[in-house]
């Protein structure tokens, strides 16, 4: 199955390369350029793509409010923002999160990184690389942002307690792998408890899964989480792999 993926970067020369790199590979494609976020979103209602790979800094409508009218769109439920950044801007990542982005990677991330985060955002998975630390999501996340509030804790009421327990490790950033060796339980029950809390909380994909669980208090600076205490876990988070 071909995962279609939609370039939006007001650099020619960039797309250029990255539909090169995409296209060499047989699973993906490229089936549009954009130069902004409203063309992005005008492409994604006539394309559909499976990703976007979105740059965040562009003339007339930005990238963070393309991703955002992109994951409003319910026309466009399955499409997936996959955001490229640099780490000097933190609050730009944030945005991008909140907007409904799946996950996003630095400009100088290398060519087989890039392709592996394409088919990781594409399957549905987060994607936040290992420059995404706690620090950042919990300085950005946990406060609300300006006109927004956070999401109250009640919305989790709808979760058994094993599914708050698999989503609080998730959002600490551990592998579906990692959570199934803690929990004793195989990786397909931590895959099948991820997609029934994502499917109760109305989150499109892990990554809104992860805004969740810090912005109701599941997950709290400092790893005191929803989950009870194991011993020899680690509050060290290397990111939110597939």
């Amino acid at each position: 199955m071909t995962v279609k993926v939609l370039l939006a970067d007001d650099q020619a020369l960039l797309r250029a390369t990255f539909r090169i790199l995409i296209d060499s590979c047989p699973d993906l494609e490229v089936v549009g350029e954009a130069s902004n976020g409203a063309e992005a979103l005008e492409l994604a209602r006539t394309h559909h793509p499976d990703v976007v790979l979105m740059d965040i800094r562009m003339p007339g409508t930005d990238g963070l409010s393309g991703t955002a009218e992109i994951c409003a769109d319910p026309e466009l439920a399955s499409t997936r923002v996959l955001i490229l950044t640099t780490f000097e801007t933190e609050d730009y990542v944030a945005q991008a999160l909140r907007a409904g982005a799946s996950g996003f990677l630095g400009k100088d991330v290398t060519a087989d990184a890039l392709l592996a985060g394409i088919r990781t955002v594409a399957s549905g998975e987060a994607l936040l690389s290992p420059g995404a630390t706690r620090t950042l999501i919990t300085r950005f996340l946990t406060s609300p942002a300006p006109g927004t509030y956070l999401a109250p804790p009640e919305r989790l009421a709808d979760l058994t307690g094993r599914e708050r327990e698999v989503m609080a490790l998730a959002a600490e950033g551990k592998s579906n792998a990692e959570i199934a060796e803690l929990l004793v339980v195989s990786p397909l029950t931590v895959r099948t408890h991820i997609h029934r809390a994502m499917t109760k909380l109305n989150a499109r994909d892990r990554a809104q899964l992860v805004v969740i669980a810090y912005q109701t208090g599941l997950v709290q600076a400092g790893g005191d989480n929803g989950a009870p205490p194991r011993h020899g876990s680690s509050n060290t988070p290397h990111g939110f792999p597939a």
